[in-house]
């Protein structure tokens, strides 16, 4: 339990700022925190180091915001937040297209998926994704640019 205590000290922060540019709502950020940490409690047996202990509590934290939304039978804030509005922002406006977006995006391999869930609804620089991975920045870039043309090829 001391352990836990301490990556809940060491990550909170990080895991708050993640949930916060995820939500743009203080409160829903905190409920979305504090419920992926205790998710994380029940589940640290099953971290096995495969990727960085942030990177693990930020897709619980990502996997917690969606499940919460499902529940109030709200949609995800896409249009404000797609970066690339020349090519897929009017899409987004269409409820049915940004399903099918959704879709092929959950479709996605890793980790062209985390990338682009970190850089486009995480707001996160290719710097800091390029260091979540423990990769670089250009190695951040490439992938999103490769997620991204996955994306259009499917929808094409």
């Amino acid at each position: 339990m001391d352990d836990f205590e301490r990556i809940y000290a060491e990550y909170y922060d990080q895991v708050y700022g993640y949930c916060l540019k995820l939500t743009h709502d203080p409160h829903m950020a905190e409920e979305v925190t504090q419920e992926s940490f205790f998710k994380a409690l029940k589940a640290i047996d099953s971290f096995h180091g495969e990727c960085r202990l942030q990177v693990w509590l930020c897709q619980i934290a990502k996997n917690t915001y969606f499940s919460l939304l499902k529940k109030r039978k709200r949609s995800a804030p896409l249009e404000e937040d797609w970066p690339d509005p020349a090519d897929l922002e009017q899409r987004l406006g269409d409820k049915e297209d940004a399903l099918k977006i959704h879709q092929v995006l959950h479709r996605l391999a890793e980790p062209y998926r985390e990338v682009f869930w970190l850089r486009t609804f995480g707001e996160l620089s290719f710097a800091q994704i390029g260091g979540l991975f423990e990769k670089t920045e250009s190695w951040a870039r490439v992938t999103y640019h490769r997620a991204r043309m996955k994306i259009k090829e499917e929808l094409e």
